[in-house]
């Protein structure tokens, strides 16, 4: 048995005005927080281009395998779906960076 289990994180994120969804996966969900905020603007990254670095709904697995599945899950999703998903969690579309950075 492990010492740790690594966590794994399915997440989305948006921007300020919450008009544009970004899904994606990370071991680190801090340092992913991160690397989105400092690529805001850049055009090189779809996140980057469209302001995406506002954390709005994640999920936890243990499993890499598992997260990479319900990501590519979700990625299949219409938008209605999507938000549909974000609002379980978090009706009103709050920001949630500040449970996951330092």
């Amino acid at each position: 048995m492990p010492l740790f289990m690594n966590i794994y994180y399915v997440y989305i994120t948006t921007n300020i005005s919450r008009t544009t969804l970004y899904l994606g996966i990370t071991n680190d969900l801090s340092r992913r927080l991160i690397e989105h905020f400092e690529n805001r603007g850049k055009p090189k990254t779809f996140a980057g281009r469209y302001f995406c670095y506002n954390l709005i709904y994640y999920e936890e697995y243990t499993s890499v395998d598992m997260a990479i599945s319900r990501e590519k899950e979700i990625k299949r999703w219409r938008r209605e779906k999507k938000e549909a998903l974000i609002n379980m969690q978090n009706p009103d579309w709050l920001f949630l960076n500040s449970g996951f950075l330092p």
